[in-house]
């Protein structure tokens, strides 16, 4: 049990970022995207990737603008794709990793359920990603 306790706790602490009412800035470097935000408007978290993951300018583009994520980086999706999750619980992890090819866009959240939507926005490396959690990598 302590155990537990303690992993939960330390999953709380890394997370302590994912604050409401503030969306943290990306990072400067285009190569690297980090983004956690929320949003008050729950229908909008149908705007994400089905997916999980973003592999184009023109989809990036527009899941910028219906979130409302102000100063979107640039991203190189020849490079670069870029993997999203979403929940209602109070905080979100996103942990987007890549074996043999397949990106699994590994997410997790707290039950603790609040109006709106948090989301969480990683970049990963293009290169070498044949599949998205076994599924071919989608063409838009």
């Amino acid at each position: 049990m302590r155990i537990r306790t303690a992993l939960v706790l330390a999953l709380l602490a890394a997370t302590a970022t994912a604050g409401t009412g503030r969306q943290d800035g990306p990072k400067k470097d285009a190569a690297e995207v980090h983004i956690k935000g929320d949003n008050a408007d729950e229908t909008l978290a149908r705007k994400a990737p089905p997916s999980g993951v973003i592999v184009s300018t023109k989809g990036w583009e527009a899941l910028a603008k219906a979130w409302g994520i102000t100063d979107a980086p640039k991203v190189d999706f020849e490079k670069t794709l870029l993997t999203v999750a979403t929940t209602r619980g109070g905080r979100l992890n996103l942990t987007p990793q890549v074996k043999d090819g397949d990106l699994k866009v590994v997410a997790i959240s707290t039950r603790d359920l609040r109006p709106g939507f948090r989301y969480e926005i990683v970049s990963v490396p293009r290169a070498g990603v044949k599949t998205v959690n076994g599924q071919p990598l989608p063409k838009e």
